[in-house]
């Protein structure tokens, strides 16, 4: 039987005698049980920590792996997991806007093409978690933006730190709903969260594409959500902001289909970003949706969607327009 480290996946812990016995114990201390990892056990242990929004430190994980493992954290020699891969040079010379860079699934794709050899234009209302970020990046490669996509004078200003060269655009900057039905949903939600999720994106991708059709070349990929492919997988705002980014990305790639312009959405499912809430969720809603969203087949890490995402960004998406790939796990399929 393989060693267990914080990158062996909750299902190989749960499968393991010791592992599973640790990991059963560390719940019962919280009152919860394994059941309400089932649709966590493909990610690793790892995940953990970013799934518990803070609540679950580092050192739960550190104290798990060196429990079945004599008292030490051993080298991670492989696992079931799935492992990022980068490939070099994908991005050489591209200048990427990525919004919501800061954290979650935008600031993976960031990272990712920064990797990857690209130079990122890193979009975020945090003006110190985007310069954490760029602080940890090769010099020049990330040049921070701190500003509200929502916000003429923040589009003037992410233009201007691209200096007339946009490769790609990334609009991955998102907020939940409160779960509302409509007759619950106040103006407050509404607007705030198509403000973001949708203006937001058309906002920007109205200010890109010029640069773009004068280049002759460029990549969208705007963020959709299983909720805009059915209903029954969030509130009635958010449902309505990513129905409405795919109808803006299907319109977007049919008019400059033959301008050498891309424009794809992604679908992702359930995702382990950690994204807040608001404060007072809708009881009526959320029991509504809970058996539906008790069928999520899996939970993604903010990496892996960040893999489907820079595929359709670069060149490896040749051919590919109009597309909403509904990164998921199966979800969509059910």
């Amino acid at each position: 039987m393989s060693t267990l480290t914080a990158h062996s996946t909750i299902g190989d812990w749960l499968d393991h005698p010791e592992g599973g016995a640790a990991i059963r114990a560390m719940l019962a201390q919280s009152g919860g049980d394994a059941a309400s990892l089932t649709q966590v056990r493909s990610l690793p242990l790892q995940q953990l920590v970013t799934l518990s929004q803070g609540k679950m430190p580092q050192s739960v994980v550190d104290d798990l792996v060196r429990s079945v493992n004599g008292g030490e954290i051993p080298a991670d020699t492989g696992s079931n997991a799935w492992q990022e891969r980068i490939t070099g040079g994908r991005f050489d010379g591209q200048t990427v806007i990525v919004t919501g860079a800061a954290s979650g699934i935008g600031r993976a794709t960031a990272s990712r093409i920064v990797r990857e050899g690209g130079s990122v234009i890193a979009v975020d209302l945090s003006a110190e978690k985007l310069e954490e970020f760029a602080a940890e990046a090769p010099a020049g490669r990330v040049v921070p933006v701190a500003g509200d996509v929502t916000k003429q004078e923040s589009i003037d200003a992410v233009l201007a730190a691209a200096g007339g060269r946009i490769d790609a655009l990334a609009n991955i900057a998102g907020v939940n709903d409160d779960f509302s039905p409509i007759h619950e949903t106040s103006d407050e939600i509404w607007d705030r969260v198509i403000g973001i999720n949708l203006t937001g994106v058309f906002k920007l991708t109205r200010a890109v594409v010029p640069v773009m059709l004068e280049a002759g070349k460029g990549a969208i990929v705007n963020i959709s959500s299983e909720a805009g492919i059915r209903g029954n997988a969030s509130g009635n705002a958010y449902t309505a902001s990513k129905h409405g980014v795919i109808g803006l990305t299907k319109s977007a790639a049919f008019m400059y289909a033959q301008q050498g312009l891309r424009i794809n959405a992604v679908a992702p499912g359930g995702v382990a970003t950690g994204i807040p809430f608001p404060a007072n969720v809708s009881e009526a809603g959320s029991a509504r949706l809970q058996p539906f969203q008790a069928a999520i087949p899996t939970v993604a890490t903010a990496e892996q969607l960040a893999a489907s995402i820079t595929f359709l960004l670069s060149d490896d998406g040749v051919n590919i327009n109009g597309a909403i790939l509904t990164s998921d796990g199966g979800w969509s399929v059910q």
